[in-house]
């Protein structure tokens, strides 16, 4: 079993608790189910997509959670009355529960079930608050608000 060792990182670093416990816990419980199969996809600087392939489930046997850190998609098995006897099931329709962790200020934006693949987009949105800032030396004028690549693209867009 492949295992990494953050004990040098433990010692230098503060606050990263969280992230190497997610880490380890992630490594121990890779070998598990996979099913149902999904992706995860990066479409912009702060913009996430997972998609999900659910062939067979309805909108209604599907339950999307999202917490603090945490999203949980949950498929329920429904029992199809079959007219005739089944000579193969290939179709997966077993219920399932699939965890995403996810990081601070990212919420879910938008769920989607179509062709049966559920697409949960997701959003980072960091408030004003945490965003960087320059600091006034010798009593310069007040803080601002650093501007990032999307911020200058809104301005250039507002002006327009």
């Amino acid at each position: 079993m492949n295992r990494f060792d953050f004990t040098p990182y433990r010692r230098s670093t503060v606050g990263f608790d969280r992230l190497f416990d997610l880490l380890e816990s992630q490594s121990r419980a890779s070998g598990g189910d996979n099913y149902p199969p999904f992706n995860i996809e990066r479409r912009g600087e702060d913009e996430y997509r997972i998609t999900v392939a659910v062939a067979g489930f309805k909108p209604g046997d599907l339950d999307i959670t999202a917490q603090q850190n945490l999203l949980t998609i949950q498929g329920k098995k429904r029992d199809e009355l079959n007219e005739g006897e089944m000579l193969h099931v290939g179709i997966a329709n077993r219920g399932f529960e699939r965890r995403f962790e996810l990081a601070d200020y990212v919420r879910v934006s938008d769920a989607n079930l179509n062709d049966g693949l559920l697409v949960i987009d997701l959003v980072r949105e960091v408030p004003d608050a945490m965003k960087p800032k320059k600091v006034s030396i010798n009593g310069q004028p007040a803080l601002e608000v650093i501007e990032t690549k999307t911020d200058k693209g809104d301005q250039a867009a507002d002006a327009a």
